[in-house]
């Protein structure tokens, strides 16, 4: 009973969370912009953050990144709008946006902006599930899921999809299926990209019909994000629907004409700890089409 009781209570906690959210972002645009704080830029920026996930357009990133940094301006000491700052710059990295694509000084300025919302906040655990993932991209993957578990620690209804890929990228493909599970159950307005890390984690364990739902989930809520076609693309070809696995090759070549196998991030970081991991990524994608 208390087990229940318990399950209850973090649900309602994560939908009240995000039903204030949305409720602080509608009051703020009714608000003139002589009043505006920090706080209401922090909100601003989160709201474009959360429409990035949709759209992946550029213009959103930087409106997003803008908006933070002046609620920094304003607030030097604002942890939390130092740690969704990291945010915009692991994007930039993992994304093919501009040309801060798959650059290492992307990733280390990710880096620092998540260690410098740790000093200004200790106790935030979003601080430490930004650095969980900057600490992912750069290949440091225990201390990654290190800093992911600080961030529970310091509050047990924490939750952030991310962890779910710091666990996949070091062959926790089941347990990341539980976190994927658990924070979709938390969080029932979760984002876009939240079905992405369970279609990843079934694709891994050759489970392709149930990766496949989950990645058709993603892609028809973020129809440009391009690594969501990717997958799609492997897993259908791995079912031998070529037909299929065709279209969301196009539809990767339509969002990013030069990508090929070799410019994929998974390819150019080795994402995964098993090197068979990534080569079984690749293989879904050649028998897809996609050039070399």
């Amino acid at each position: 009973m208390f087990a229940v009781q318990d399950e209850v209570a973090r649900t309602i906690v994560a939908i009240l969370v995000a039903h204030v959210n949305k409720g602080e972002t509608e009051r703020i645009s009714l608000k003139p912009p002589a009043v505006w704080q920090a706080y209401d830029y922090y909100l601003k920026g989160t709201q474009l953050y959360a429409l990035f996930f949709s759209t992946f357009a550029a213009r959103d990133l930087y409106e997003c990144r803008r908006l933070l940094e002046t609620a920094i301006s304003i607030d030097p000491a604002y942890a939390r709008a130092y740690a969704l700052l990291s945010t915009t710059h692991q994007f930039a990295f993992i994304q093919p946006i501009d040309e801060d694509y798959l650059k290492p000084s992307t990733i280390d300025r990710a880096y620092e902006l998540a260690r410098k919302s740790i000093e200004l906040d200790p106790n935030l655990p979003l601080a430490y599930a930004e650095l969980g993932m900057a600490l992912s991209y750069k290949g440091q993957r225990e201390r990654a899921i290190a800093a992911f578990q600080k961030a529970i620690e310091l509050n047990p209804n924490f939750s952030d999809i991310r962890y779910a890929a710091a666990l996949i990228f070091s062959g926790q493909f089941l347990k990341a299926i539980d976190v994927s599970r658990s924070h979709m159950r938390l969080d029932p307005f979760y984002l876009p990209l939240v079905p992405l890390m369970p279609g990843m984690a079934h694709y891994l364990l050759r489970q392709y019909d149930e990766a496949a739902v989950y990645l058709r989930e993603y892609i028809s809520r973020a129809p440009n994000a391009r690594v969501g076609h990717a997958w799609l693309a492997a897993t259908y070809a791995q079912l031998e629907r070529f037909e299929e696995a065709r279209v969301e090759v196009a539809e990767v070549r339509r969002i990013d004409p030069k990508a090929t196998i070799s410019t994929l991030p998974m390819k150019r970081l080795n994402m995964f700890k098993d090197a068979s991991d990534n080569e079984h990524f690749f293989d879904g994608l050649r028998k897809a089409g996609l050039p070399e």
